[in-house]
């Protein structure tokens, strides 16, 4: 994904005509949930909540005036939970997927990304994704249910969900500890978190091999819930007046995760 800046900081000048058009929830209150594990999207730094989704809903919820809560919970809950509306809302770098839209709504793409293989600075044992599946000594975190967990199955393994090659974790950043720790050798994420990691690892993670395919990004809802047209309408608003680009060279060029 490139990540920069078409229209700078001139085009934020742009935004009251945008936000004249956007409609005004009139204060709605609305309960965010997210898991805090997926720099530079959302994650935890001294104890601060903060990453490139915070920002975004802020400046969403500025333009449509409503009131964000948030509560935490880990990834294999979040669908069932805002399926069921304990929240109204989810967000962690969720791909749009025709199998989770039977279960919650998507607003449209706030971000494209593609999948990539993430793996410890000094790895010279594999460089692409065949040279890993040809080894059966090495091993993929994933957790179960994802994107990277399928695309491991399907793209780079024998397409046997239970193949004993992939170890099971609770969070993306516990499987990324584990490679850290040389318990497994790949983890499959998206550009996005990857390059996020890689920063924050003073070179101890690096990337290898070609991408393996893309990914759209969308907030969840309810389904039928309220919500989506609105925020849909801000997004477009975000994209078109550079609000986007600018949030993108902030987290993804100029911010170091750990720094």
């Amino acid at each position: 994904m490139k990540l920069t800046a078409t229209f700078g900081l001139l085009a934020l000048l742009a935004m009251p005509a945008f936000a004249a058009e956007l409609p005004d929830l009139g204060g709605k209150e609305i309960v965010v949930v997210t898991e805090n594990a997926y720099p530079p999207l959302q994650f935890m730094q001294d104890g601060v909540a903060m990453g490139w989704e915070y920002d975004a809903l802020a400046e969403i919820a500025k333009r449509l005036n409503l009131k964000v809560g948030y509560e935490n919970i880990s990834w294999d809950a979040m669908i069932p939970a805002v399926s069921e509306g304990q929240f109204d809302m989810g967000m962690t770098g969720i791909t749009i997927r025709d199998d989770r839209k039977e279960k919650v709504d998507f607003s449209d793409a706030y971000m494209r990304s593609e999948m990539v293989m993430l793996v410890r600075g000094d790895e010279n044992r594999f460089t692409d994704a065949a040279s890993f599946a040809a080894n059966p000594d090495l091993l993929m975190a994933a957790q179960p249910g994802t994107t990277p967990f399928y695309v491991g199955v399907y793209e780079v393994l024998d397409g046997n969900e239970a193949n004993p090659r992939i170890k099971m974790f609770e969070t993306f950043g516990a499987g990324v500890q584990a490679l850290r720790n040389g318990d497994v050798d790949l983890s499959l994420t998206d550009s996005t978190g990857g390059a996020g990691y890689v920063a924050a690892s003073d070179g101890k993670l690096k990337i290898v091999g070609d991408t393996l395919g893309a990914e759209d990004f969308g907030f969840i809802f309810p389904k039928g819930s309220a919500l989506v047209a609105p925020i849909n309408a801000a997004i477009a608003a975000m994209r078109a007046d550079g609000t986007m680009d600018a949030l993108n060279t902030k987290w993804f060029v100029d911010f170091k995760v750990g720094g």
